[in-house]
């Protein structure tokens, strides 16, 4: 990525999200002047989603044997950059609905996939939206911090899945205080430092959001981790992988 591309972004990052109109209107206008640089720069910065994904796809191929005519969703899915991480197993998915709620970020995806027939684009809120047949995995790749009603986000999630149906998250968090035995526990500094920096863009890490999706999804893979911060090169950044399953 070129420095005045990286400027572009980090431009944005200091501004930040507005603070005022409609959720939809406020990542409109914090992602449209970046949509453009978004993948590039956030290369950089999103770590884990391929991981994620890959195990996911084990989690389906080892339910059905196959991923020929799977029927994904992913929530919060931007340019579509996460769908690319599926690689030759793509074409594979029988059905793929890609759900967000910022038209610029929509409209990169729409590019990238204009000549993807199993790849649908759908402006619409992750807290709502329901496709016209249950799904056999669901996942959010750093949105679920994005998104205000994120309990909401992930009952409708939930309730999308067929029985034995695969939810995958990858996001950014912090621990709590005191976790459960077995998870990291963070610094006092990192439990400080890491919500206040990203609530300037909309992002919430939050020890909620891992506690709920270990409470409704006991069947599960969990994988915890620190990774680099552009432009910040003596910090790092708390991440989890997350794949749990459904009874039935």
């Amino acid at each position: 990525m070129s420095l005045t591309g990286d400027a572009r972004v980090l431009l944005s990052m200091l501004r930040g999200q507005p603070k005022h109109g409609s959720h939809a209107e406020r990542l409109a206008a914090f992602y449209g002047p970046q949509a453009s640089q978004y993948d590039a720069f956030r290369e950089r910065l999103l770590h884990g989603r391929g991981e994620m994904i890959d195990t996911l796809s084990a989690a389906l191929t080892e339910q059905r044997s196959s991923l020929d005519g799977v029927h994904v969703v992913e929530l919060g899915g931007g340019t579509g950059r996460n769908l690319l991480f599926f690689g030759e197993r793509l074409p594979h998915l029988g059905r793929v609905d890609l759900v967000d709620l910022c038209g610029p970020l929509l409209a990169e995806a729409r590019r990238r996939f204009v000549d993807r027939s199993n790849v649908r684009v759908c402006e619409a809120d992750a807290c709502s939206w329901r496709p016209d047949a249950p799904a056999d995995a669901v996942y959010f790749s750093y949105a679920l911090t994005m998104i205000p009603d994120w309990r909401a986000a992930l009952d409708n999630a939930l309730a999308m899945l067929k029985p034995g149906g695969v939810l995958g998250v990858v996001d950014f968090y912090v621990s709590a205080p005191r976790p459960d035995v077995g998870l990291a526990r963070h610094t006092a500094f990192t439990r400080f430092f890491w919500p206040r920096w990203f609530a300037h863009d909309g992002v919430r890490p939050n020890p909620e959001h891992l506690r709920a999706l270990r409470e409704r999804l006991p069947m599960h893979q969990l994988h915890e981790a620190t990774a680099p911060v552009p432009y910040l090169p003596l910090l790092r950044v708390p991440y989890y992988r997350f794949v749990g399953r459904l009874p039935g």
